[in-house]
């Protein structure tokens, strides 16, 4: 920029000549003209995107391009060499209270000449000449601005709501197996207080009884290494009919309630023969039904401690999602806050096939944990509304230089060519009329490029739809290293 002891100034005719200006009344360009100025800037930027702003610029001649900053890289979204085009502060007229900054970086690109108009200025001259039309505009902006946050707030309720809901469902359900298994469980231990008392009424000598407690571990072990098993029905079902055949002719009862007990242990025939050597024909109802009851107990408490381990997952998860006792900028792994909003969601992705490709060598980030899982709900959310019922969700990490990136992809059908560069914008949607506020993805966008100067963008072609999270590494050092990240 050039640098002049008393800048030139325009004359009211000169600025009559402005569209902006034109319909000003002779006072009232008299005073602008003494408050204006001539700036010329032969080349490079006028000002950066997040700096202060304390001036509004319009072009008298010469071109200029507007820039936003994505990915660490300046974006250019305007060029216009059109006379009188205005940018900087001309929104200063609003609240006094009302931090502001540049919204873009404006270059010029060949020597260009400006009408330049302090914030100040502006102020005073709107709210003086102008004042209902500065109450009408700064009251819809304000409105706007409101109703943003409050249906952003209503947003994040329902998205609450919705995971409260299926989170609730998820711990039903090991909540009530422990229940159950629970209750069986007393019968169980019941029972085995009773067969003991028939073994041990004094007939049973010391040796048989030591025999029985051999097999009786011989059997819990059988059974822990058959637990994870996946036995064929018609296998299983051949070993029950096995069992039962030799209980019947040993004279045990109800052996058609025996057998599947000891057949899904493991246990056989030779196996029972041994039980037979060791407590005899008169001890062989009481030692058979002894050890039922310990193989049926021993499953009630691992279907306990599988129930139990279940709930204490899902609560962890949901403590890793709302980042519960945790600070709300902190270094987190990115891989650990999908998974956990993976649990979250597990209601709403019955169905669905999820594919999972974490790059286990990218490291953690600095960041807003609780407000990236919103972004996480918001994109899965849509995806799955997109499917319709079946597909798959693809969640994939890596790392690109010195920036994270999250990738979230549906197999859906697909977003139009020309809606797709709309569904950032608010209370755009495409969802029906009180299903969705528009706002999940324009959160989205706030939330990674403005709470982390990181980018939000999507690629989409029939049945592949993929956003592209991408959150720098070290951010502290990019904003060191670009002072236009600084808003």
């Amino acid at each position: 920029m050039t640098d002049q002891t008393e800048p030139r100034r325009l004359s009211p005719d000169e600025l009559r000549t402005l569209f902006l200006f034109e319909s000003l009344t002779d006072e009232q360009l008299g005073w602008l003209s003494e408050a204006g100025y001539v700036e010329e800037v032969h080349d490079g930027i006028v000002f950066n995107e997040g700096d202060e702003a304390t001036c509004c610029y319009v072009l008298l001649s010469g071109e200029i391009r507007l820039c936003k900053l994505s990915h660490g890289e300046l974006v250019e979204i305007n060029r216009t060499g059109q006379r009188g085009v205005y940018s900087g502060a001309f929104n200063a007229f609003f609240g006094a209270n009302d931090h502001k900054s540049y919204t873009a970086t404006m270059q010029v690109t060949q020597p260009s000449e400006f009408f330049v108009i302090s914030a100040e200025t502006m102020a005073t001259m709107m709210n003086t000449w102008f004042p209902m039309a500065v109450h009408l505009i700064e009251g819809f902006v304000m409105g706007m601005r409101r109703t943003n946050e409050t249906l952003g707030e209503r947003e994040r309720l329902l998205a609450l709501g919705s995971l409260s809901a299926g989170l609730t469902h998820e711990l039903n359900n090991p909540a009530a197996a422990a229940v159950r298994a629970a209750a069986t469980l007393r019968q169980r231990v019941s029972g085995m207080r009773s067969k003991l008392a028939m073994l041990a009424d004094g007939t049973l000598d010391a040796t048989k009884l030591h025999q029985i407690v051999a097999l009786q571990d011989d059997a819990v072990e059988r059974l822990e290494k058959n637990k994870d098993k996946d036995v064929p029905p018609l296998e299983l079902s051949d070993r029950e009919d096995t069992l039962t055949d030799w209980l019947d002719d040993h004279d045990v009862q109800a052996s058609w309630d025996v057998a599947p007990v000891l057949a899904q242990a493991g246990l056989d025939v030779p196996w029972m023969e041994e039980v037979l050597t060791a407590v005899g024909p008169k001890y062989l109802e009481g030692a058979v039904r002894w050890l039922m009851y310990t193989i049926d107990t021993e499953s009630l408490m691992n279907e306990i401690d599988d129930s139990v381990t279940r709930i204490s997952t899902l609560v962890g998860a949901a403590k890793q999602y709302s980042q519960i006792d945790r600070a709300p900028y902190q270094t987190v792994d990115l891989r650990e806050l999908l998974k956990s909003t993976l649990v979250m969601m597990s209601g709403k992705l019955q169905g669905y096939q999820i594919v999972k490709e974490f790059d286990p060598e990218l490291p953690a980030i600095p960041a807003y944990a609780a407000e990236l899982n919103q972004v996480w709900t918001n994109i899965i959310d849509n995806a799955v509304s997109a499917m319709g019922g079946s597909g798959t969700l693809t969640l994939r990490t890596r790392r690109d230089g010195a920036y994270a990136v999250v990738e979230i992809g549906d197999t859906g059908p697909g977003i139009p060519e020309e809606i797709r560069r709309r569904i950032f914008e608010p209370f755009f949607t495409t969802k029906p009329i009180g299903e969705g506020t528009g706002l999940g993805l324009d959160i989205s966008w706030r939330i990674v490029v403005k709470k982390h100067h990181g980018d939000l963008r999507v690629e989409s072609e029939p049945g592949r739809t993929v956003f592209k999270i991408v959150l720098p590494l070290e951010p502290e050092r990019e904003l060191e290293s670009d002072p236009a990240l600084l808003a």
